[in-house]
Protein backbone atom coordinates (compact mmCIF):
# COMPACT_ATOMS: atom_id res chain seq x y z
CA UNK A 1 0.00 0.00 0.00
CA UNK A 2 1.33 3.85 -0.77
CA UNK A 3 1.89 5.98 2.55
CA UNK A 4 1.84 9.50 2.09
CA UNK A 5 5.00 10.69 3.74
CA UNK A 6 5.34 14.30 5.77
CA UNK A 7 7.56 15.35 8.05
CA UNK A 8 8.52 18.80 9.84
CA UNK A 9 12.47 17.84 9.08
CA UNK A 10 12.19 18.79 5.48
CA UNK A 11 10.11 21.68 3.58
CA UNK A 12 6.82 20.78 3.52
CA UNK A 13 5.60 20.73 -0.21
CA UNK A 14 4.57 24.29 -2.18
CA UNK A 15 2.79 22.40 -4.86
CA UNK A 16 0.05 19.30 -4.87
CA UNK A 17 2.30 16.60 -4.27
CA UNK A 18 3.89 14.48 -1.54
CA UNK A 19 7.20 16.03 0.26
CA UNK A 20 7.58 11.23 0.09
CA UNK A 21 5.94 8.24 -0.88
CA UNK A 22 6.43 4.75 0.67
CA UNK A 23 5.65 1.57 -0.97
CA UNK A 24 6.28 -1.16 0.36
CA UNK A 25 10.40 -1.18 1.44
CA UNK A 26 10.81 1.67 -1.59
CA UNK A 27 10.55 5.24 -0.37
CA UNK A 28 10.32 7.86 -3.40
CA UNK A 29 10.95 11.11 -2.78
CA UNK A 30 10.37 14.10 -4.38
CA UNK A 31 12.83 16.94 -5.27
CA UNK A 32 14.18 19.06 -2.42
CA UNK A 33 15.31 22.35 -2.61
CA UNK A 34 17.26 24.47 -0.64
CA UNK A 35 14.50 25.79 1.91
CA UNK A 36 14.54 25.89 5.48
CA UNK A 37 12.07 23.30 6.73
CA UNK A 38 10.42 25.08 9.68
CA UNK A 39 10.83 28.96 7.69
CA UNK A 40 10.28 27.56 3.99
CA UNK A 41 12.39 30.41 3.14
CA UNK A 42 15.39 29.88 0.67
CA UNK A 43 19.31 29.40 2.43
CA UNK A 44 22.05 31.60 1.04
CA UNK A 45 22.65 32.06 -2.75
CA UNK A 46 25.86 30.10 -2.12
CA UNK A 47 25.66 26.17 -4.23
CA UNK A 48 27.41 25.19 -1.32
CA UNK A 49 24.97 25.96 1.42
CA UNK A 50 22.50 25.41 -1.25
CA UNK A 51 23.91 21.59 -1.34
CA UNK A 52 24.14 20.59 2.04
CA UNK A 53 20.60 22.12 2.77
CA UNK A 54 18.69 19.77 0.03
CA UNK A 55 21.20 16.54 1.40
CA UNK A 56 20.12 17.61 5.23
CA UNK A 57 16.59 17.77 4.04
CA UNK A 58 16.39 14.69 2.18
CA UNK A 59 17.95 13.19 5.22
CA UNK A 60 14.94 14.48 7.58
CA UNK A 61 12.84 12.64 5.11
CA UNK A 62 14.47 9.69 5.08
CA UNK A 63 14.87 9.64 9.39
CA UNK A 64 11.14 10.19 10.06
CA UNK A 65 10.72 6.83 8.37
CA UNK A 66 13.82 5.15 10.18
CA UNK A 67 15.85 5.35 7.37
CA UNK A 68 19.50 7.22 6.37
CA UNK A 69 21.27 7.93 3.56
CA UNK A 70 22.95 4.76 3.76
CA UNK A 71 19.63 3.44 2.60
CA UNK A 72 19.41 5.25 -0.68
CA UNK A 73 19.46 3.31 -3.64
CA UNK A 74 19.36 6.39 -6.95
CA UNK A 75 19.57 10.08 -7.12
CA UNK A 76 19.10 12.50 -9.51
CA UNK A 77 20.65 16.17 -9.26
CA UNK A 78 19.41 19.11 -10.93
CA UNK A 79 21.77 21.67 -11.41
CA UNK A 80 20.56 25.08 -13.25
CA UNK A 81 24.99 25.84 -13.61
CA UNK A 82 26.98 22.48 -14.45
CA UNK A 83 29.69 24.83 -13.64
CA UNK A 84 28.69 23.94 -10.29
CA UNK A 85 29.41 20.11 -10.42
CA UNK A 86 32.30 20.75 -9.01
CA UNK A 87 31.46 21.98 -5.74
CA UNK A 88 28.11 20.05 -5.56
CA UNK A 89 30.16 16.74 -6.23
CA UNK A 90 32.47 17.24 -3.61
CA UNK A 91 29.78 18.14 -0.74
CA UNK A 92 27.71 15.30 -2.31
CA UNK A 93 30.67 12.80 -1.82
CA UNK A 94 30.68 13.58 2.13
CA UNK A 95 27.31 12.56 2.14
CA UNK A 96 27.58 9.43 0.74
CA UNK A 97 31.22 8.34 1.52
CA UNK A 98 30.65 4.91 2.01
CA UNK A 99 28.83 2.78 -0.93
CA UNK A 100 27.07 5.87 -2.78
CA UNK A 101 24.24 5.32 -4.50
CA UNK A 102 23.55 5.11 -8.37
CA UNK A 103 23.29 8.55 -9.60
CA UNK A 104 22.42 10.97 -12.56
CA UNK A 105 23.38 14.87 -12.81
CA UNK A 106 21.17 17.01 -15.29
CA UNK A 107 21.41 20.90 -16.38
CA UNK A 108 18.09 22.06 -16.56
CA UNK A 109 17.25 25.88 -17.61
CA UNK A 110 15.63 26.65 -14.44
CA UNK A 111 14.29 25.44 -10.63
CA UNK A 112 11.49 26.40 -8.25
CA UNK A 113 11.98 29.45 -6.25
CA UNK A 114 15.20 30.17 -7.94
CA UNK A 115 17.13 27.36 -6.11
CA UNK A 116 20.62 26.14 -8.24
CA UNK A 117 20.18 22.74 -7.02
CA UNK A 118 17.45 20.08 -6.38
CA UNK A 119 17.92 16.63 -5.51
CA UNK A 120 15.42 13.49 -5.69
CA UNK A 121 16.11 10.12 -4.23
CA UNK A 122 14.79 6.67 -3.97
CA UNK A 123 15.26 4.44 -0.94
CA UNK A 124 14.92 1.36 0.00
CA UNK A 125 14.19 0.10 3.52
CA UNK A 126 16.67 -2.66 4.97
CA UNK A 127 19.40 -1.15 2.05
CA UNK A 128 22.00 -2.05 4.20
CA UNK A 129 23.75 0.77 2.99
CA UNK A 130 26.27 3.22 5.50
CA UNK A 131 26.16 7.01 4.81
CA UNK A 132 26.97 9.90 7.02
CA UNK A 133 27.46 13.30 6.76
CA UNK A 134 31.34 14.69 7.04
CA UNK A 135 31.49 17.67 6.18
CA UNK A 136 32.40 18.88 9.48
Amino acid sequence: MKKIIATPDAPAAIGPYSQAIRFGNLIFCSGQIPLEPKSGQMVSDDIADQTRRVLDNISGLLKSEGLSLGDVLKTTIFLTDLGNFQIVNEIYGSYFSNQPPARSTVQVSALPKGAKVEIEVIACANGGGTASDTSG
